[in-house]
């Protein structure tokens, strides 16, 4: 092994000591170190147990910060074993331990990037699961092919990110595709993957749908919002929900269409409408669309809270038809984010659900 190579090993090993230190520093590790002790010992309480809602909020309270602290810890104690080691084995002249620490030093290289990636995750809905809203624009079954289109790419990416998927409903168009669908994508950091995907998405091709081989421009709106679980308090009134029940459409089996089992939740004060149809219990369907309202009442309360900031507001307050994020031309193979530049030609692999590239960008802009 060259001494080039050897000084390249060891100058990897202290940029990654250097990162983590400077980790250790931006994610306040003290401060979580010894929240995380503290934590541990309220989880094994017995005591705790006697109430599940505390229980649960010290869970993923604990959770959490293991994922700082813990990872923390490896990276750190790995990079200064690391360059210890290559130290003695470069002074023996054992090349082939300094190569297998460059390897090891590899490994450590993606902990930190993982690290790294989530300080761009500064919502603290980031970590939730989330609900994503498809609706097709003015354009009829072009535009509702498109959000048949957008439906599977979401759908697609939430298995490459190894989340749960479900889809709560989905209403189908009169020829292809749909009018309008809610998924939902559990998982960790679901929402602060996804939330940069709120807005309009625009088609520009050759219409499958036009005898006359014409190209088509068509828009859909995307909206993203994150679950909010029991620590969150939303306080509805009931008597400002109207609750309807109806016949569910859409694939789903005979069975589907032979009961009332759909259910429609309207928030009278804001108008906000869900709906879920993915079971065949009605009283399943009513608890996912009461989860679903809060978690809407939840982020609607949270952009008026960030109003002042503009951050959030900016992004989200001119959404409309006009307020395009992402422009995919498919004759000429391309997709371009709007607010960032980034593009690729992969469009095969962008409508399959690789959208990482696009969300990465949009993350460390602060979109």
């Amino acid at each position: 092994m060259e001494a080039e190579q050897l000084n390249q090993i060891a100058a990897h090993l202290d940029d990654l000591a250097s990162r983590a230190e400077e980790l250790k520093r931006y994610l306040d590790y003290p401060t979580k170190r010894d929240r995380l002790e503290e934590v541990v010992r309220l989880s094994e309480d017995p005591e705790l147990w006697n109430d599940q809602k505390k229980a649960q909020e010290i869970g993923r309270e604990r959770k959490a910060l293991e994922d700082v602290v813990v990872v923390l810890d490896e990276v750190a104690g790995g990079a200064a074993d690391a360059r210890e080691l290559f130290d003695m084995a470069r002074a023996e002249d054992d090349f082939d331990t300094c190569a297998a620490i460059d390897d090891d030093a590899h490994a450590l290289e993606e902990k930190i990037a993982t690290l790294e990636f989530r300080r761009m995750f500064s919502n603290p809905m980031d970590p939730n699961a989330c609900f994503i809203d498809i609706q097709s624009g003015a354009g009829g079954t072009e535009a509702q092919d498109w959000a048949g289109m957008l439906l599977r790419m979401y759908v697609r990416y939430g298995e490459r990110k190894g989340f749960n998927v479900e889809v709560m409903e989905e209403s189908e168009g009169e020829v292809a595709g749909i009018t309008s669908a809610t998924i939902k994508l559990s998982g960790e950091y679901a929402y602060g993957f996804l939330r940069t995907e709120t807005g309009v998405h625009r088609l520009v091709r050759v219409s499958p749908f036009d005898s006359n081989a014409r190209r088509h421009t068509s828009f859909c709106s995307v909206f993203v919002y994150p679950e909010v679980d029991d620590s969150f308090e939303i306080e509805i009134n009931p008597a400002d929900v109207r609750t309807d029940t109806y016949r569910a459409s859409g694939a789903g089996g005979q069975h589907i269409n032979k009961t009332d089992s759909a259910v429609r939740l309207t928030h009278i004060p804001t108008n906000i409408v869900v709906q879920c149809q993915n079971d065949r219990s009605q009283h399943r369907n009513r608890d996912e669309a009461w989860q679903m309202l809060r978690a809407k009442l939840y982020e609607l309360e949270l952009r008026k809270r960030m109003e002042a900031q503009q951050q959030l507001e900016a992004g989200k307050s001119d959404i409309g038809w006009g307020h395009q994020i992402r422009s995919y031309v498919f004759d000429q193979s391309r997709i371009k984010d709007l607010r960032t530049g980034y593009e690729v030609g992969n469009l095969k692999g962008v409508m399959d659900g690789d959208l990482d590239g696009f969300i990465e960008a949009s993350l460390k802009q602060g979109v």
